[in-house]
Parts: C-alpha cells; structure tokens; sequence
C-alpha cells in the first residue's frame, strides 16, 4: 500500500476506521467487484484492521491500572472489558 495511503489510515479515528473497515467489507461480500478493485479493497481492509487493533492495544493499556499488592509490590492490573 502507498505511503499516502497508509498515512491516510493513520489520521482515522476507530470508530472511522471500523465504519469504512464494514463497507469494506459488505462490499466484497457483494461479489460484485472487479478483480483488482477487490485486492485493493481487501489490501486496504487489512490495513484498516491492523490500524483499529493498534487502537484497541492504545486503548487498553490507558485502562489497566497499577495496584498495590498484599506485599507492596506495584504490578498493573488489567482491566476486565469483557
């Protein structure tokens, strides 16, 4: 992929990178796609998903906390989102 384009992927916001990631793929599920399109799209999709992982790894780490243990010991704790 470009640089311009993956530049392009960096400045999006999750959620924006999810939304276009689901188009994507609702797209190709059409079959309707001519060939290279589709490898661009699938190329771009996969740099989408990359790039909202990255996000959620960020998004993770600012959500674990360091907690004190029973022998005074700093860990971090993760947090449960599930």
């Amino acid at each position: 992929m470009s640089d311009v384009r993956a530049a392009d992927i960096t400045a999006l916001s999750f959620e924006e990178a999810l939304a276009e990631l689901e188009k994507i793929v609702r797209d190709l599920e059409t079959g309707q796609a001519k060939l290279d399109d589709a490898i661009a799209a699938y190329e771009r999709g996969a740099a989408l998903k990359r790039h909202c992982e990255a996000k959620l790894r960020d998004a993770q780490a600012k959500v674990d906390r360091i907690v004190t243990g029973p022998d005074g010991q700093n860990r971090l704790e993760p947090a449960e989102l599930d």
